[in-house]
Order: C-alpha cells, then sequence, then structure tokens
C-alpha cells in the first residue's frame, strides 16, 4: 500500500480493470448460456421451471431486445450497427467514470455495454439472437429474452436511477474537473469544542509554557524574600560581648 493511501480506496485503473474483467465475464456466461441452450433443446422446444409462470423457451430474434423488431427485414443490420456504435461510446463513458471514480455510475455502463456485446455476437455469427428466458401472467407471454437483455436493462435502471436521484454524482462525470478528495469530515466534539485542534492545542500548550515559567519565577523570588526576612530577625550579639570574647581569646594565648 502507498504511503498516504487510505485501506480499502482503489484508483480509477483498478476500477476500469475490475469492471472490464466484469464486462467480458457477462459476455463469455451469456454465450456460453447460448450455446447450451442451442446444443440442449430444440428450436421452440419449452422446458418449464415455475409451472405457468416461468420457463426456458427456445428462440431466434432477428429484432432487439425483446424481439422489437424482429419483423423488419432490415432490423439485424441496423440493430448489428447501433449495437457496435452503442457498446463502443458506452465502453468509453466507462473509462470516464472509472477515473472519476463514479463507481455506481461506472457500474451501470459497464452492465449496458456487456448486454449490447453480448446479442451484437450472436447477430453478427448468427444474424440472430437466441432468446430463452420466458414469463407467462395468465394468458400475457412477456417478451422473451436473455442474459444480455438483462445485463442492458439493468444497467439502463441504475443509469436513469442516478440521473434522476443523484444529480449531484451524474454532473461529476460531466465536469471536466478531476473528483476532488472528499473533505475531512469533523466530528461533533470538534464540532462543539470538546476536542480542541491543532491550533488550539498548540496555543494551550504555549500558554501552559508560559504559566509554568512564571510560576517557577515567582517561586523564585518568594523563596529570595524568605531568605531575607531570616537574615533580618536573626538577632545579633551585643558589641561588648564580642569584644569580651575576642579578649578573652587572646589573654588565653
Amino acid at each position: 500500500m502507498s504511503k498516504g493511501r487510505k485501506a480499502g480506496s482503489i484508483n480509477g485503473l483498478e476500477l476500469m480493470v475490475m469492471y472490464v474483467f466484469l464486462l467480458f465475464f457477462l459476455v463469455v456466461a451469456d454465450q456460453l448460456v447460448k450455446k447450451v441452450i442451442d446444443f440442449s433443446m430444440a428450436y421452440g422446444s419449452t422446458i418449464p421451471v415455475i409451472e405457468n409462470f416461468f420457463s426456458l423457451h427456445y428462440v431466434r430474434n432477428t429484432g432487439s431486445a425483446f424481439s422489437l423488431f424482429a419483423d423488419k427485414s432490415w432490423g439485424i443490420t441496423v440493430l448489428s450497427i447501433i449495437s457496435a456504435v452503442l457498446g463502443g461510446l458506452v465502453v468509453i463513458f466507462m473509462g470516464i467514470a472509472c477515473a472519476k471514480r463514479l463507481k455506481l455510475l461506472g457500474l451501470a455502463f459497464c452492465l449496458i455495454a456487456s448486454g449490447a456485446f453480448g446479442n451484437l455476437i450472436d447477430r453478427v455469427q448468427l444474424k440472430y439472437v437466441i432468446d430463452y428466458l420466458r414469463f407467462d401472467f395468465g394468458s400475457y407471454t412477456f417478451p422473451i429474452f436473455n442474459l444480455a437483455d438483462v445485463c442492458a436493462v439493468l444497467g439502463t435502471v441504475i443509469l436513469m436511477g442516478i440521473i434522476i436521484f443523484g444529480k449531484t454524482y451524474f454532473d461529476d462525470f460531466w465536469s471536466s474537473s478531476p473528483k476532488k478528495p472528499a473533505k475531512k469530515r469533523i466530528s461533533k466534539a470538534e464540532l462543539y469544542g470538546f476536542v480542541p485542534n491543532i491550533d488550539d492545542k498548540i496555543k494551550s500548550d504555549d500558554k501552559d509554557d508560559e504559566t509554568e515559567d512564571q510560576e517557577e519565577n515567582e517561586a523564585d523570588e518568594a523563596a529570595e524574600a524568605n531568605e531575607s526576612e531570616e537574615d533580618e530577625e536573626t538577632p545579633s550579639l551585643p558589641y561588648k560581648v564580642r569584644s569580651a570574647n575576642i579578649k578573652g581569646y587572646d589573654g588565653e594565648d
């Protein structure tokens, strides 16, 4: 871990590698499931999973997601071009989102791109898209779809949610400047003055040092004053007594 980098943080390059790997994984998974459906089921056959609700039903879609434009002869060509352009553009958007560390937005673009490329491979190789997920609601059958469609729709839903409910977050994507690091959060204790900041602590330490010096000076002055008072209160011997003592001493000699 580099110095000054927070634990668990991820940079733009690492985020891009992670989403590219996810995109590749989803496209491969979509293609593998389609191959299994193609080899294990006859065209038009159905395998019930939940009776009268969910089943695997093998169809070949020459249109877009949920069989849109399937009845148009030009549909497969136009949709292939749209899928290629859309997929490339979305990958570029994903790179921009990763560079600005917009994780949720990058995930949305990753899902949309995986859906576009998953179905594009079918259109280029087979001239149709293999669909197999079928849901029945009474007499109504929802348009049959596949894993690539699920990824594309889920990514679109996330993107629309960001646009509607996270305008500020989405504005960061269009901003020319990189995303600024988050400002340091101030705790409630610091906000209400229970924990001093660095400047206050330095000032407090300086004030404490000055107080200690002043107290030491006052103690020294008090000690000197006490010594002076003791010297003044000590009684001195009379002059005659001192002189007698001196003379007596001389006489003994």
